[in-house]
């Protein structure tokens, strides 16, 4: 499977859980959108993903240039809408943000499509990125879904951890890929000095 720059590109996603995502005068989150653990510390996938807010879509994005695929594929990326609110006002991810990344086959023909690139039913994988800053130790983590109710932490040696660390625009996300969220971020000053040098440097 391609492995997709939204996040870590095991299959998909971003994920949280914790505390309230918003300011006390808004109230807390809705239990089913902050992160559910069982008792063995595997993350419960977000069944109501779908109706979070939608962020962005990618197309053939990958960490690396050198992978070579029979087929297109779509990335779709999510979040849950308190910690979506919290960003359009500060311009940065709270505790218990949730980030899903679904992967979709694309199909380039049908009846009336014969050159466009469109998404097919074929789900090809999930991921969450999510922030606990009270469980994990780099405030953020990944996890990989495959077709399963829960799922287990993906190691820190894994590829996504030190690209999100390195590449991001904010907060280990990949805002700049985001664009109702990016000039929201540069507006808060919000960008992190390493992706402000790593533009510049491309430019």
């Amino acid at each position: 499977m391609r492995k997709s720059l939204g996040f870590c590109g095991v299959g998909l996603a971003l994920l949280v859980l914790g505390v309230a995502l918003v300011p006390a005068d808004q109230g807390s989150p809705a239990p089913a959108n902050v992160p559910q653990y069982t008792a063995d510390g595997q993350l419960k996938f977000p069944e109501n993903y779908r109706e979070w807010v939608y962020l962005s879509s990618g197309l053939d994005m990958s960490y690396r240039n050198d992978m070579q695929m029979d087929h297109s594929m779509f990335d779709n990326v999510f979040v849950n809408p308190e910690a979506y609110k919290y960003f359009l006002a500060n311009g940065s991810w709270p505790d218990k943000t949730m980030l899903v990344l679904e992967a979709r086959k694309a199909e380039t023909k049908s009846a009336i499509n014969k050159a466009g690139k469109y998404q097919t039913t074929e789900l090809m994988g999930q991921e969450v990125h999510v922030k606990d800053e009270s469980r994990f130790p780099g405030k953020w983590a990944f996890f990989g879904f495959d077709g399963t109710p829960t799922a287990r932490m993906l190691p820190t040696e894994m590829e996504c951890y030190s690209c999100h660390a390195q590449h991001t625009a904010v907060d280990t996300t990949f805002v700049q890929f985001y664009p109702t969220l990016i000039e929201i971020a540069k507006k808060k000053g919000t960008l992190s000095p390493a992706y402000v040098k790593e533009e510049a440097a491309a430019k």
